[in-house]
């Protein structure tokens, strides 16, 4: 069953944040991950400080950890973090 990892962000510099995201497009790719959803975030309910968001599908938590924990991605972390401001959240794959 799919599982999904959802990365709340703010901006902090923005060509670190496009060059982040072209290294980690084929790294997620390569855990057999899509990208389903980049844009905006708006708080329906409760406080949130993340501006923006990124929804990426895996087909099942091990993949999604298997990306996350590759030491390809690891490599790629400091250029994440000198563009972005977040918090990585990995969910569902639980249901029967």
């Amino acid at each position: 069953m799919s599982a999904y990892v959802v990365v709340h962000f703010n901006l902090k510099d923005a060509e670190q944040w496009k060059a982040y995201g072209q290294a980690s497009g084929p790294l997620v790719a390569a855990h057999g991950g899509k990208l389903v959803s980049r844009g905006p975030a708006e708080v329906l309910s409760g406080a949130h400080d993340r501006a923006s968001m990124v929804i990426i599908e895996f087909p099942d938590r091990e993949s999604a950890k298997r990306w996350y924990e590759s030491p390809e991605y690891q490599a790629i972390i400091p250029l994440r973090d000198s563009g972005m401001d977040s918090v990585f959240i990995l969910g569902g794959a639980f249901l029967p």
